[in-house]
């Protein structure tokens, strides 16, 4: 629970997507690069998810989804929190700057800053907490792709452009869900200014509306083929579809359906992409952006 494993796992299969889609090799020649990658990602993120526990567990008193989590309950105290956290976000950042790149170990120090500096301190403050704490998800599958490549070419910013689109209904029904426990936990989450819904549905549905667009572009620029193509616009038009029932009617049965729909796409979309990996278009490189100095391998 103090290190909410199942973020995590969500972590390192993204982080998994971004290493297979990016690498030419089989699998079982990469994994002396990618089981690094994997570990590292995870310590970091495992140890990230312990801080953001030990500087909010007063606020997690409040809830009750979160009132059971191990500081809270006096399992472990706010510093015993903070101390684990700390060695095992070292141990992942360390592991990622010693086996695999500095880019990737880089990103991972971002991904950590994004999430303790910006997200946290704003969950407080403002619904645009979101859209920071979108960013820390995005990135994970944009580290992989630079443990494999040591660059950040175009198809990485739309692999992780996907995973940002993506959470923004994910949690916004969830938000919705539970808007009561987040007003007890005094978060600011968007409906907590939004009491009817009303801006909440919409913005689901715009993202993930947005989100077809950016599939297709992905497909265009040679990152997934047309079964891809195909099994993506139809995952999209349908999670679009859950998004403006709850923009129509705020009801609860609405927002647990696109809450549940959201976990049931992003499994189905990413295994679409990494079975159908490109090109799509021939001669059209899945590298667009390569010859870029910001996105040159190093020797």
């Amino acid at each position: 629970m103090l290190f909410k494993a199942r973020l995590v796992a969500l972590v390192v299969v993204t982080t998994a997507v971004g290493f297979l889609l990016a690498t030419p090799s089989p699998v079982l020649a990469s994994l002396p690069l990618l089981l690094p990658t994997l570990a590292g990602t995870a310590l970091a993120a495992a140890g990230s998810m312990a801080l953001n526990q030990a500087m909010e567990w007063r606020r997690d008193a409040r809830m009750q989804r979160t009132l059971t989590r191990p500081v809270p309950t006096g399992i472990l105290s706010p510093g015993q929190a903070a101390l684990l956290g700390t060695g095992v976000t070292a141990t992942g950042l360390a592991l990622l700057a010693a086996r695999v790149n500095g880019l990737t170990a880089a990103l991972g120090l971002v991904v950590v800053a994004v999430y303790l500096l910006v997200y946290t301190p704003l969950k407080v403050r403002t619904p645009a907490c979101t859209l920071a704490g979108a960013i820390c998800g995005a990135l994970p599958p944009m580290m992989g792709w630079t443990a494999a490549t040591h660059s950040l070419p175009i198809g990485a910013w739309v692999l992780g452009g996907i995973l940002f689109l993506w959470q923004i209904p994910h949690f916004l029904a969830l938000a919705w869900l539970h808007r009561h426990d987040y007003q007890r936990g005094g978060f600011r989450m968007l409906p907590a200014v939004d009491p009817s819904g009303a801006i909440t549905g919409r913005v689901a549905a715009v993202y993930s509306l947005a989100l077809v667009g950016l599939n297709l572009a992905a497909f265009l620029m040679g990152l997934a083929g047309a079964l891809f193509a195909a099994g993506a616009a139809l995952l999209g038009f349908w999670l679009t579809r859950q998004a403006v029932r709850l923009a129509v009617s705020r009801s609860e049965a609405n927002a647990r359906r696109l809450f549940l729909a959201t976990l049931a796409y992003l499994p189905l979309l990413l295994a679409l992409m990494v079975a159908d990996r490109g090109p799509a278009i021939p001669g059209f490189p899945v590298h667009v952006a390569a010859t870029l100095p910001w996105s040159a391998p190093r020797p």
